[in-house]
């Protein structure tokens, strides 16, 4: 006989992960012990590897909900766009931070074309990659502009 975990026991490891994130913010919140540290690429490589399996998350509960509820499949589905965005920036972040000085020339942009030098740069540029190739299989060019939201009344 299978039983179904209780409510409070659901899905453990999406609350570690997210008692993880919070714990995590707090700790970078500013404090009397001095001035924060600032993120570094490492930091930046980790979070987005969070957000490219809270992608993979979010497309497979969109196509589990879709079928019996479409409208909130959709809501999910925007949603994934929406955090593809998000891990877009994280990753053009990534490039943007300082690397090791002798691999910071080589290393200053994502090259397709080219492998980078090594971790984090191999990782986080192989991540997205693949993850684009995901969600561009499902979302339009124009899904993918940036979201505006504007008051309407």
């Amino acid at each position: 006989m299978i039983s179904l975990p209780r409510p409070d026991d659901a899905h453990p490891y999406l609350r570690a992960a997210s008692a993880g994130i919070r714990h995590h913010a707090r700790a970078l919140a500013p404090s009397d012990a001095g001035p924060p540290r600032p993120v570094d690429r490492v930091h930046l490589d980790v979070l987005h590897a969070h957000l490219t399996a809270l992608l993979q998350l979010l497309d497979r509960l969109a196509d589990h909900t879709r079928p019996p509820h479409p409208a909130a499949g959709r809501h999910l589905a925007t949603a994934h766009t929406r955090l593809w965005q998000a891990t877009s920036e994280v990753h053009a972040a990534f490039h943007l931070l300082p690397g090791t000085p002798q691999a910071d020339v080589e290393t200053s942009g994502c090259h397709p074309e080219r492998l980078p030098e090594g971790p984090p740069v191999l990782t986080i540029c192989q991540r997205h990659l693949a993850a684009g190739h995901v969600v561009r299989r499902k979302t339009t060019p124009t899904d993918l502009r940036p979201h505006t939201m504007a008051c309407v009344r």
